[in-house]
C-alpha cells in the first residue's frame, strides 16, 4: 500500500511537523507560502492538507483536490476554508479548538486589564521621557459587570478567570442552556441587556453572517458611557468605522483589539490614531505553547484519520468516540450495501431514502449509518466519487430528502432498513450484521431472506413451481457460471418467490435473456455489492 501524502502550507511548529515526519506510511512535504495558483497546481497529489490562517482553500483549490480526504487547521478559526466545497467533495475539515483556548482567554484579559489601566499609554509616555502619573488614572475591573459574547472554550475560560477577579459575569450565547451558564456562575441573557448592563464587554464569537458586524452604530447606542470593549475573537465581529466614531464622540471609553475585517491592518485605519484604542497583530493563539500545541493537535488528527479513519475535531462530519465508532462499523458496512442494492434496483425517480434502524443500531446513532446508505445509494448513479460527508449535499441538489427513523427491535436484535421512494413506486431492503458481522440481507421488497451482501448477484422473480430452481442452476453451470449460495424468500398468498444466488462470475446480457424467458420467471436483474 503506498505512503498517504501530506502538505503543510503554512509554518507550523517543528514539533507537529516531527509527528509527520515520524509517522508510519505518511510523505510530508512543507511549502509554506503558497498561492493560491501554487496550491492548485500541487494540490491534487495530496490526501492531507495542514494550514493555519494563512491558505486560503477556496472552491478552486477543493475543485483541484481530487485525492484530498482532510484539511486541518491548526487552530480553532476556519473561515479560510470553504466548509460547503470542501463538504460537497467529501473532504473532512478538522480544526483544534481546545488548543488555543487559554492563550487566547489570557490575551483578551490582558487587553482588558491594559485597557483599564492605560498600561501601554503610561510606557509610551515614560519612554518619552514623561512622569504624567495623573494623566494615566485607570479604573479597577474588581466589582464590575463583565459581558462576555459567545461561551464557547475560550469564553467560558475568559468568564472563569474574571469570576476569580471577583467580576460579575453576564453572557450571550445562542446554544448554552440558562441552567449550565447557571452551573458555571454566568447570567445568561439578551444581547440588548448584555450591551445596556456591562461595564466591560469582550467577544468571543465566531464570524458568520449572524455576527458580521454585530457591534455596530446601533449597538454601541445600547451601551453604557464610558465602556470598555475588547475583541480578540475575529475581525468584522465589530464595525470599525462605527468604533471609532462611538470612540472620538465620547460613547465609549476606549477599545482593545487583537483582530480586525482586514489582516494585516491598512495602516491608514483611523483606529491606530486613538489614544484609547490598543491594537495587537493578532496575537491570541501566539505563545510557544500554543504554537506547540495546536501543531501537534492537526498532525496527530490528520494521521489518525488518513490511516485509521479515526474523526477527531472535525467541523463538518459528526465525531464518534473511538469505542463507538467500532461497534458502528458492522452496521455502517450495512447501511453501505443496502443503499447500493436499492440502488441498483429499477429506477422510480426517487425523491426520499428513509434509513430506519432498531436495536443497538438506533441506539449508537442513526445519522452516520443514514448517510452511509445513502452515499451507497448514490454512487449507483453518479460518476464522482461519494462518500457520507458529500452525500446530504448531493442529495439535496437532486430533490432527494434523507430520513431517519429509530424504531424499537422486532426479531433480530438489531436491524437496518433502507427505502426509497419515488414517483414510480418504492423499493424496500433490511439488513443486519452477521455472526462474522458480515452485511447480510434479511427482507427485500416484503420478503424475507437470508443472503450474503457481496459480490455479483442475481435477482430473480418467479412463481414457486416445481423445477424452477433446478433449472436456473442446471442454466448457469451449463454457461460457466458457479453459484456458491442460494437463498429464497417466498410470498405463500401470492405463490410467488424471490431468489438471490450468488455467483462467482459477472453474468452477460445473453445469459440473463436466457433466464428471463424460462417458464414461471417474471423478472431477472443483477446486482454487484
Amino acid at each position: 500500500m503506498s505512503n498517504v501524502r501530506v502538505l503543510v502550507s503554512d509554518k507550523l511548529a517543528e514539533a507537529g511537523l516531527d509527528v509527520l515526519r515520524e509517522a508510519s506510511g505518511v510523505d510530508l512535504e512543507f511549502r509554506p507560502g503558497m498561492s493560491e495558483d501554487e496550491l492548485c497546481d500541487v494540490i491534487g497529489d495530496y490526501d492531507g492538507l495542514i494550514i493555519r490562517s494563512g491558505t486560503q482553500v477556496t472552491p478552486r483549490v477543493v475543485e483541484a483536490a481530487d485525492k484530498l480526504r482532510v484539511i486541518g487547521r491548526a487552530g480553532i478559526g476556519i473561515d479560510n476554508v470553504d466548509i460547503p466545497a470542501a463538504s460537497r467533495r467529501g473532504i473532512v475539515v478538522m480544526n483544534t479548538p481546545t488548543g488555543n483556548s487559554v492563550t487566547t482567554a489570557e490575551h483578551a484579559l490582558a487587553l482588558l486589564a491594559s485597557l483599564a489601566r492605560k498600561i501601554p499609554q503610561a510606557v509610551g509616555s515614560m519612554r518619552g521621557g514623561k512622569w504624567e502619573k495623573s494623566k494615566f488614572q485607570g479604573r479597577e475591573i474588581a466589582y464590575k459587570t463583565l459581558g462576555v459574547i459567545g461561551l464557547g472554550n475560550i469564553g467560558r475560560i475568559v468568564a472563569d478567570r474574571a469570576q476569580g477577579l471577583k467580576m460579575k459575569v453576564i453572557g450571550v450565547d445562542p446554544v448554552l442552556s440558562s441552567e449550565r451558564a447557571a452551573e458555571l456562575g454566568i447570567e445568561l441573557v439578551e444581547l440588548d441587556e448584555l450591551l445596556s448592563r456591562a461595564d466591560f464587554i469582550t467577544i468571543h464569537a465566531p464570524l458568520t453572517p449572524d455576527t458580521k458586524n454585530l457591534i455596530s452604530d446601533a449597538a454601541f447606542d445600547k451601551m453604557k458611557d464610558g465602556a470598555l470593549l475588547v475583541n480578540a475573537a475575529r475581525g468584522g465581529i465589530v464595525d470599525e468605522e462605527a468604533l471609532a466614531r462611538a470612540i472620538t464622540d465620547g460613547k465609549i471609553a476606549g477599545a482593545a483589539l487583537d483582530v480586525f475585517g482586514q489582516e494585516p491592518i491598512d495602516p491608514n485605519n483611523p483606529l491606530l490614531q486613538l489614544d484609547n484604542v490598543l491594537c495587537t497583530p493578532h496575537l491570541g493563539a501566539s505563545t510557544s505553547e500554543a504554537q506547540q500545541r495546536v501543531a501537534v493537535e492537526i498532525a496527530e488528527q490528520a494521521v489518525a484519520y488518513l490511516k485509521d479513519g479515526i474523526i477527531k475535531n472535525a467541523v463538518n462530519v459528526p465525531e464518534l468516540p473511538v469505542e463507538i465508532a467500532e461497534r458502528l462499523k458492522p452496521y455502517i458496512d450495512v447501511a453501505t450495501a443496502l443503499g447500493s442494492l436499492v440502488g441498483q434496483l429499477d429506477p422510480i425517480d426517487v425523491r426520499e431514502l428513509r434509513v430506519t434502524c432498531t436495536g443497538e443500531a438506533g441506539e449508537l446513532g442513526v445519522t452516520p449509518i443514514a448517510r452511509a446508505a445513502l452515499a451507497g445509494f448514490l454512487q449507483q448513479h453518479l460518476e464522482e466519487p461519494v462518500n457520507p460527508i458529500s452525500a446530504p449535499y448531493e442529495a439535496r441538489e437532486r430533490g432527494i430528502k434523507l430520513a431517519e427513523v429509530k424504531e424499537p427491535s422486532d426479531r433480530y436484535s438489531t436491524t437496518i432498513r433502507v427505502t426509497v421512494t419515488g414517483e414510480k413506486g418504492i423499493h424496500t431492503a433490511t439488513g443486519t450484521p452477521g455472526r462474522r458481522s458480515e452485511p447480510r440481507l434479511v427482507g427485500l421488497e416484503g420478503y424475507e431472506i437470508d443472503a450474503v451482501m457481496e459480490g455479483d448477484i442475481i435477482v430473480m422473480h418467479n412463481l414457486d413451481r416445481p423445477g424452477v430452481i433446478g433449472a436456473v442452476g442446471t442454466l448457469l453451470g451449463s454457461r460457466g457460471i458457479n453459484v456458491s449460495r442460494m437463498q429464497v424468500g417466498l410470498d405463500e398468498k401470492s405463490a410467488q418467490a424471490l431468489a438471490l444466488w450468488n455467483v462467482d462470475s459477472t453474468v452477460n446480457r445473453g445469459v440473463l435473456d436466457e433466464l428471463r424467458a424460462m417458464d414461471h420467471v417474471s423478472s431477472v436483474h443483477t446486482l454487484r455489492l
